[in-house]
């Protein structure tokens, strides 16, 4: 295993460690890199606890997110070496603007539950934090390459230079392409990322220097499909579809009708030992983004565009079709600050946090059979949201006990500026939150494990389509109490975790999306998720490994209200949406021999509701899914070569995990059968 791939023992996951909290550490390169083939990372985290992964192309490329706890990526906390990924706005994470992430990382740490105190927004589901990788220590050249089904493929070049500069610096890059066709027709990706980092060490101090990102251009497939259509026609895709005159039948689809965007991040590190007892941690930010997606728009009014009708041949025209273009233009900055202090019975940990985000929101059109409208702008709105925080924590250890205390103060100003009023876009804001979230709990060492227990009040801010839709939406609020066992019986590894989150104004998915494919979320009054998490690993032989986990849980509304136009109605308790009631994994890893290995991942997910509504039509069917993955690898003089195969559905199950309601009828997001994909790695150093 290379050297820069081990787990690194960086203070901040050296004291998440010891929290009393579910979590978990995962090592990319152990227990992810061999089915690392093209694939985001919400699908390659689909097989850990309490995780469902979504694919809007169906076969894990392009749009993608995960739900942990029935919770949707808008309250999973998502940072990148301890940085906010989260849109500050949408609060949603949009992996297809960092293609290849999984190859640059060495440990993600998922906090389910509230967690610990971090600088990213208050997590409402979990936290997960992408740690990427330091430069190795000596010299290597690497290529990526794996091609497969939808005409999938990924190529990708790195290069490390190992230690120079009397062993102070070292620098790596990778660039990385992935295309896919994707399942769903016309659904396709085009992603290019890159990474670049450089490291300084010397003495107590570590400086790196990172600048990644990527550029995305995918076909829209976010409108689903009906049942009707699921269950005759699966993979069809309604996006960009142009209709007759009629509105009757489809005549042919626009081409482009597509979602373009640029992110670049950068990021300055610094690690300061300052004695022996106490290390600084100082990281500062910024990240830049702009892209649009485009839209055919058949027969609109020019006043929905702030465009005055045509005088064609003696005949005022009031309608034609339009090409809309919706961009956003953001910059997101910061710091945090983080001091480490260690002492014999005494771990502390203190923190300050500002970030500032500034989007620029704006949309033109051009006329399709009118060549004189070209690029007219036709609304625009700005958006501004500032946020301090400080954070202090506490772990006390007296005897077999250790006592946790973590205090966090965040302060956030949102406002919004309507410059150009236009389709109904942007509304005048300016909202201030100041929110306390204390946590508390305890660690009892037994022999070979510990148990533990906390509690966490935290808040959390609604985000920007929250508040147009309602600007007097409630942020909320959520208790969260946990309790757990970490055992181990010789070769067998045994995690428990009981957990009863209770929430006030909870934000839930009410079923229905925008105009842009997300979700629409609603105060629910009063819920609370209730559950069981089991996960166990056991090491049978030196060639056999199996591991699997469990999570069986109650999420309900309580005294649930439906806004409807006939009116209100209380429906009493109902299940909170998306979030079905079982969810089972079990991995088995055969390795007869050192260079060889196979693996088999199923899933069970239990039935899950599409609204809040407890209506039995718009309930998603549970499902079983196996995969399966293999890896040899082949060692040369200088040169490891990996062949890689991984095969996902391996029993070509039909099934959603995902959809939407629209007029009270569901609509499907289609997933593919059986399909694989190949790979060769190679490296020389």
């Amino acid at each position: 295993m290379q050297d820069t791939l081990k787990t690194q023992e960086i203070e901040s996951v050296n004291f998440t460690k010891r929290l009393p909290v579910s979590k978990e550490i995962i090592n990319v390169e152990k227990d992810l890199n061999q089915k690392n083939l093209g694939q985001d990372l919400p699908i390659l985290l689909k097989n850990q606890m309490s995780v469902i992964s979504t694919s809007d192309a169906g076969n894990g490329v392009g749009y993608t997110g995960f739900r942990i706890r029935g919770v949707g990526g808008t309250a999973i906390n998502v940072m990148l070496n301890g940085v906010p990924y989260n849109d500050s706005e949408s609060q949603g994470t949009f992996f297809v603007n960092v293609g290849d992430l999984t190859s640059s990382a060495s440990q993600i740490v998922i906090q389910r539950g509230v967690g610990t105190s971090s600088n990213g927004v208050s997590a409402f589901g979990a936290s997960v934090n992408v740690l990427t990788k330091n430069p190795e220590e000596k010299f290597y050249v690497q290529s990526d390459n794996s091609y497969g089904s939808f005409n999938t493929y990924k190529y990708s070049a790195e290069i490390g230079s190992g230690k120079f500069w009397k062993d102070r610096l070292s620098v790596m890059g990778r660039y990385t392409k992935i295309h896919s066709d994707g399942y769903i027709d016309r659904a396709f990706s085009d992603l290019n990322s890159y990474n670049f980092t450089a490291l300084f060490e010397e003495n107590k101090t570590k400086i790196r220097l990172m600048a990644f990102g990527g550029k995305e251009k995918t076909y829209q497939a976010w409108t689903g499909v009906d049942k009707a259509t699921w269950e005759t026609r699966p993979k069809y895709n309604f996006s960009g579809a142009i209709y007759d005159a009629n509105f009757e039948n489809i005549v042919g689809f626009y081409e482009n009708e597509t979602d373009n965007y640029r992110q670049n991040h950068y990021q300055l590190l610094w690690e300061q030992q300052l004695n022996t007892r106490w290390n600084l941690e100082t990281t500062l930010h910024y990240t830049k983004g702009k892209g649009f997606y485009d839209n055919y728009k058949q027969d609109a009014k020019f006043s929905k565009y702030n465009l005055p009708n045509l005088e064609v041949n003696n005949q005022l025209v009031k309608r034609t079709d339009f090409i809309r273009k919706k961009w956003l233009n953001n910059d997101f900055y910061g710091g945090v600050s983080t001091l480490y202090g260690k002492f014999e019975n005494l771990d502390l940990n203190f923190g300050l946090v500002a970030n500032r985000y500034f989007g620029k929101h704006f949309g033109n059109v051009t006329g399709v059979y009118f060549p004189e409208i070209f690029e007219h702008e036709y609304y625009r709105n700005n958006g501004t949201k500032t946020e301090f925080a400080g954070f202090a924590k506490a772990i006390i250890k007296v005897n077999r006990f250790e006592f946790y205390g973590d205090a966090q103060v965040r302060n956030i100003h949102y406002d919004t500026e309507i410059i150009q009023q236009g389709d109904d876009e942007g509304v005048q804001l300016d909202r201030t939150w100041s929110f306390f979230n204390p946590k508390v709990g305890f660690n009892y060492k037994i022999s070979s494990g510990k148990l533990f227990l906390s509690y966490a009040h935290a808040h959390r801010e609604p985000n920007r389509d929250d508040l147009f839709a309602n600007p007097d939406i409630q942020p909320e609020k959520l208790h969260d109490f946990e309790a757990g066992l970490e055992k181990t019986f010789g070769a067998v590894s045994l995690t428990t975790n009981l957990y009863y989150m209770n929430y006030v104004n909870q934000l839930v998915l009410n079923g229905q999306i925008n105009d842009i494919g997300e979700f629409i979320r609603i105060n629910s009054g009063k819920s609370y998720r209730l559950g069981v998490e089991v996960g166990a690993l056991a090491k049978l032989s030196d060639q056999w490994n199996v591991s699997g986990n469990l999570t069986l849980s109650k999420n309900e509304n309580r005294d649930f209200k439906n806004e409807t136009a006939d009116g209100i109605q209380n429906l009493g308790n109902t299940p909170i949406s998306f979030s079905p009631e079982v969810i089972a994994n079990a991995l088995i890893n055969y390795n007869p021999t050192t260079n060889f290995s196979l693996g088999l991942q199923n899933q069970y997910v239990g039935s899950q509701y599409l609204d809040n509504t407890n209506t039995e039509s718009l309930k998603l069917a549970d499902y079983f899914l196996t995969d399966l993955n293999a890896r040899y690898t082949l060692k040369l003089k200088r040169t490891e070569v990996d062949f890689k195969l991984l095969v996902n559905n391996i029993f070509n199950k039909k099934y959603v995990n995902n959809g939407f309601v629209d007029e009270q009828n569901p609509f499907y997001f289609s997933q593919a059968g059986t399909n694989f994909l190949f790979g060769m790695s190679f490296k020389f150093q």
